[in-house]
């Protein structure tokens, strides 16, 4: 995958701005950034936008940012100019495409039926833009035809917001999803960037969804670790399981055979994306053992240790 498109899939929402007043767009990134989404794609429905751009790839450096609603040539060169790194237009127009292709650059074209996206395929695009997603049918529409399409991934935009997030990013051709539910012109206008910033970190943790998965307790051997099971199972109705190196007290508790990371065991995080959630552990500069690092026949991170001990325990990360 592009790696800009690969950052924009690890990032998972997008958040598409509008924004009529050049000065308020650092500081408008700085609140995204702190929220935990270094990603923007700043449209061209106001005239601010191309400086927009300029101001926050100076200032903000660590903002990827985009721009959108792109519709001419000139457009496209002025975006790339102002230091965008991906173009994304509302529709699907063959030209705009190829001449964003020949400069080099990442396009994320719009499109609402699989003649436009068969189109953008010919021209050797993966990942396009479904716009406007909920007016054309949602994700329902994208898995109803999803199966010619299984290299092709959607970039959903258009009637996203909280409530229907993960509806969208659990469908796995869904690459990433654009919103602006977080960035709302009254609360630019208003510059309540702390506001912002709250529901920008809101949309993160609802995107990610860390739950308890389970805890894991070291035994020193398979008789102690099915004695603790049994034991626990007894005790508050869970299921018992043997398993090669564990036995489980589902869903709760796995007794390890042997012990294993972390000096009392370890408790499992599941969270939506394993992948989206190294990302922004990573942010906060938490980091994940990549020797752990666990995948499926797809490629996706189902497990990851996370570096470290806590209170006697390592953190572990699975795939809820």
């Amino acid at each position: 995958m592009n790696p800009i498109l690969e950052q924009i899939s690890n990032i998972g929402i997008v958040p598409v701005i509008a924004i009529d007043d050049a000065k308020k767009a650092v500081s408008l990134a700085r609140a995204l950034v702190a929220g935990g989404l270094p990603v923007a794609e700043v449209t061209f429905r106001t005239a601010a936008a191309e400086e927009a751009m300029r101001s926050i790839t100076r200032e903000v450096p660590e903002m990827l940012v985009g721009a959108g609603t792109v519709l001419t040539r000139e457009q496209v060169d002025r975006a790339l100019d102002a230091g965008a790194k991906f173009i994304v237009s509302p529709g699907f127009n063959p030209d705009t495409v190829r001449y964003v292709l020949s400069k080099g650059a990442l396009m994320v074209p719009g499109t609402a039926t699989p003649g436009e996206m068969e189109q953008a395929m010919s021209l050797g695009l993966d990942v396009v833009k479904f716009f406007p997603a909920e007016q054309n049918g949602g994700v329902a529409k994208l898995k109803a035809i999803a199966g010619p399409y299984k290299t092709l991934k959607w970039m959903p935009t258009g009637g996203v917001n909280a409530k229907n997030l993960m509806d969208y990013l659990s469908f796995d051709q869904i690459v990433a999803c654009g919103g602006t539910w977080m960035v709302k012109k009254d609360l630019i206008a208003a510059e309540n960037w702390d506001e912002i910033t709250r529901m920008t970190r809101e949309a993160v943790r609802t995107m990610l969804g860390f739950s308890l998965h389970h805890v894991g307790v070291n035994c020193g051997s398979e008789e102690e670790a099915d004695r603790l099971a049994r034991t626990l199972c007894a005790f508050f109705g869970f299921t018992y399981q043997m398993g090669n190196s564990s036995v489980q007290a589902l869903p709760a508790v796995e007794c390890t055979k042997t012990p294993g990371p972390g000096a009392h065991g370890h408790i499992a995080i599941g969270t939506n994306s394993v992948d989206r959630a190294v990302y922004h552990l990573g942010l906060q500069g938490i980091r994940c053992r990549e020797e752990t690092r666990k995948t499926d026949a797809r490629g996706k991170t189902k497990a990851i240790y996370v570096d470290g001990a806590f209170g006697g325990f390592a953190i572990h990360l699975v795939q809820a």
